[in-house]
């Protein structure tokens, strides 16, 4: 993995999370925002111009591959360079977790 994209995305905002953690299915950017919505309990809600914003510049930088347009609506999915960033970040956060509660590794 390239340094540079190692610095850009990690560690990654919870949007940048959520986008990348979402694409492990094909969406597009209104399912991806009602499914962060469903899954944070409308904690977050990711604006048109972050989602489409975030969308672009991860597809400019390989994480994420536009796959198909329906109707006006254009459909990515994760790559492996962004599937490697994602599992990156999951190991950061559960390292978090377990360190905030005491189990050190």
């Amino acid at each position: 993995m390239k340094d540079k994209i190692k610095r850009v995305y990690i560690p990654m905002t919870e949007t940048g999370f959520y986008i990348l953690y979402c694409l492990q299915n094909e969406m597009h950017g209104y399912n991806i925002v009602q499914k962060v919505k469903q899954m944070t309990n409308g904690e977050i809600n990711i604006s048109a111009g972050t989602m489409y914003g975030s969308l672009s510049k991860m597809e400019n930088d390989g994480l994420i591959q536009f796959t198909k347009e329906e109707e006006k609506r254009k459909f990515y999915i994760i790559t492996e360079l962004g599937s490697e960033v994602l599992t990156i970040e999951l190991k950061r956060i559960e390292r978090l977790y377990r360190n905030s509660r005491g189990e050190y590794v």
